[in-house]
């Protein structure tokens, strides 16, 4: 620490606290197809920007379409964007990715998208954003859909415009914490 000693600095995208402890933002999984119409990558684009206003962390597969527009528009926003990958490379995320995680894993990564959040928000989408919305419902999370959704009839909530869905995922990021 420097001269002045104290302990509340930045350090990434957390804070840390008087009493050591970090303050973790919260977590929101963009999970879309990875070929986008231009409707749906423009609302992807304005919900990361959104959400990284807002303080959240866009955690997405890491590759083109959905995914790359919310890593950019959070990017470019100033905030924080972690990647999880199929392959075996960082290098093939998109260049709005600051932290690429490769698996290896295949579609299998999909789990692990939506395990990484708190709240997962579809943009969009086909059979891989379907197989996430799944997971994220098994796994207790809530999903809200934004633009078309991948299926009819799933009883997700339709979110208005990507600053309401931003603000929606905050909400049920902090109500699925204080439900521990």
């Amino acid at each position: 620490m420097g001269s002045g000693g104290s302990r509340s600095r930045s350090l990434g995208a957390g804070r840390v606290t008087p009493d050591a402890r970090v303050e973790r933002p919260p977590r929101v999984a963009v999970i879309g197809a990875a070929q986008a119409s231009e409707s749906a990558y423009v609302d992807a684009q304005a919900l990361g920007h959104a959400l990284a206003k807002l303080g959240a962390v866009v955690v997405c597969g890491g590759y083109g379409g959905v995914m790359e527009a919310a890593a950019r528009g959070a990017a470019e926003a100033g905030g924080l964007t972690i990647g999880i990958l199929r392959g075996s490379r960082g290098e093939d995320a998109n260049p709005w990715i600051q932290v690429p995680l490769p698996t290896g894993l295949g579609e299998a990564r999909n789990a692990l998208v939506v395990a990484g959040a708190e709240v997962a928000v579809a943009v969009g989408g086909s059979w891989g954003t379907l197989s996430e919305i799944a997971l994220a419902k098994k796994m207790g999370l809530d999903v809200g859909t934004l633009g078309l959704p991948p299926a009819s009839d799933l009883d997700l909530p339709a979110l208005q415009d990507p600053s309401a869905a931003a603000h929606w995922a905050l909400e049920r990021a902090a109500a699925f914490r204080a439900a521990g």
